[in-house]
């Protein structure tokens, strides 16, 4: 397990997930949406984001993180992974825990990426592509069925699955994964 792609919907934790595989591993983690969201939260190009994508992905070794169709699942990702792990949790667990690291990160004014920050209009945009929270309700299906799908898909015959859909599944998955480590295999 060298290329592994994490995907999940938005407040799955699947980065946090991401960031422990790499660090079990010892290989780079790349977050998706780090390239994809530029300051003031412009969206890149897309030729850019699939130069850059595919730059990470022709790697040797690395985690990346994101659901980005055309770069992920239809791109040069899954192309070049060996593992994609899919954090399948529930939707209600998705909506609580995305509720929360909202809310944490509007009142502590984090920084995402670039500079971004949620900004607190958004909490109440009814529009996906303004609300986080929106954004995961509406496509917590459509990741269900695209991964679904993908795991029996023979064209993705070469990518080992692992799906996990729940926090505790994840942990006794993640002692494996150091098990193996330490063995060197």
């Amino acid at each position: 397990m060298q290329r592994v792609s994490v995907v999940g919907n938005s407040g799955s934790g699947k980065s946090r997930l991401a960031v422990r595989i790499a660090g079990i591993l010892a290989v780079p983690h790349v977050e998706l949406d780090a390239i994809h969201h530029l300051q003031g939260w412009e969206p890149i190009e897309p030729d850019e984001f699939l130069r850059q994508v595919t730059a990470a992905a022709a790697t040797d070794e690395w985690v990346i993180d994101g659901n980005y169709r055309a770069v992920v699942v239809e791109g040069p990702v899954w192309r070049c992974a060996d593992t994609v792990v899919w954090l399948d949790l529930p939707r209600r667990t998705v909506m609580r825990q995305i509720t929360a690291r909202t809310l944490r990160r509007m009142v502590r004014r984090e920084e995402l990426w670039n500079g971004n920050r949620e900004p607190l209009r958004n909490l109440w945009s009814w529009d996906p592509h303004t609300s986080i929270l929106r954004w995961a309700w509406t496509q917590h299906a459509k990741y269900h069925e695209r991964y679904r799908s993908a795991m029996a898909s023979p064209a993705l015959a070469h990518v080992d699955f692992v799906r996990l859909g729940s926090h505790d599944e994840a942990e006794r998955w993640l002692r494996t994964l150091g098990t193996l480590g330490t063995l060197g295999t």
